[in-house]
């Protein structure tokens, strides 16, 4: 059975960033049953109503389709930029955990800065992130940055709450926002990837020098690196050079990503003890095993900082 629905209403705030250009469009929302090699699934996408849907059903079962979509098992309901690429996944049962292990992994930045008053998200996905850290600080101001509009309209499959004064969602270029915008960050995460391994845009040291001047003092960069070797290790030395030494990396961490810390210096490195109890404190406020994080890091010692 095909269904269609009207998209929901678009959740992207004012801004003075610049968008990228994309044709003007009626979409619909499509929910499209679909056979592909891993099993039977309901796939939602958004096209304009004269579309030929059994065209798109051929595209997404050959991986050719080219435009973001869902795919929903009864299970999970996933993100894809591609058959063989998932970016976010969703438990149907359990929509507010984090599903992926890298992003379970990204929030150990609360090691360093655990009551931050303002989070910059570059690559929102299927929001996993800023869902939880909106649910989990609400304290906290968070900004999500998605360049792909389609991805920001198919977000309310993933149970994103609404923006209001502590959520804000911009369609734009995050590289492009960190180098422009006026407000400072206390934590910024970087999660924008194509089917190649890291955003293009977040490869660059002007990239990283823009962020380190965004970040307030001890505020925290958190890059999911992911890609090939020799790329993710160009990657760290050159964030390790921009922050003057001020990072680690949490490695081995499943879906082959790492997830690399750097600190604006402030307080650098950060005292053991303190790190410990702190773990322990997070630990029981969040249900994550910070402990387990913080061991794992390989926090350079006193007189290490300048090798990563």
């Amino acid at each position: 059975m095909i269904s269609r629905r009207m998209p929901k209403q678009d959740m992207t705030r004012a801004t003075d960033l610049p968008r990228p250009s994309r044709p003007e469009q009626h979409l619909q929302s499509w929910e499209v049953p679909v056979s592909l090699p891993d099993g039977e699934f309901i796939a939602h996408i958004l096209e304009p109503e004269s579309t030929s849907l059994m065209q798109i059903m051929r595209q997404l079962r050959s991986g050719t389709y080219q435009k973001p979509f869902v795919l929903e098992d009864g299970e999970f309901r996933q993100l894809h930029f591609g058959l063989r690429y998932m970016q976010s996944r969703m438990r149907l049962a359990s929509p507010d955990e984090l599903s992926f292990a890298y992003t379970r992994e990204m929030m150990a930045f609360l090691l360093f800065r655990p009551e931050p008053s303002h989070i910059l998200i570059l690559g929102m996905g299927g929001g996993s992130l800023s869902k939880f850290c909106y649910q989990q600080l609400p304290g906290t101001r968070i900004t999500a940055v998605e360049i792909d509009r389609t991805v920001i309209e198919l977000s309310h499959l993933f149970e994103m709450p609404e923006p209001d004064g502590r959520l804000q969602i911009i369609h734009g270029d995050g590289a492009e926002f960190v180098k422009t915008a006026n407000a400072g960050a206390d934590v910024i995460l970087v999660d924008g990837c194509d089917k190649h391994g890291i955003a293009p845009a977040f490869r660059e040291a002007a990239f990283y020098e823009d962020a380190l001047a965004r970040l307030k003092v001890d505020g925290v960069l958190a890059v999911n690196l992911v890609g090939s070797v020799t790329r993710v290790g160009k990657l760290k030395r050159l964030i390790n050079e921009v922050f003057d030494g001020a990072s680690c990396v949490l490695p081995g961490v499943a879906e082959n990503n790492q997830i690399l810390f750097a600190i604006r210096r402030g307080t650098w490195p950060p005292d053991a003890n303190d790190s410990l109890d702190r773990a322990d404190i997070l630990r029981r406020r969040h249900g994550l095993p910070f402990i387990q994080y913080l061991r794992r890091l390989n926090i350079p010692a006193q007189d290490d900082t300048d090798r990563i």
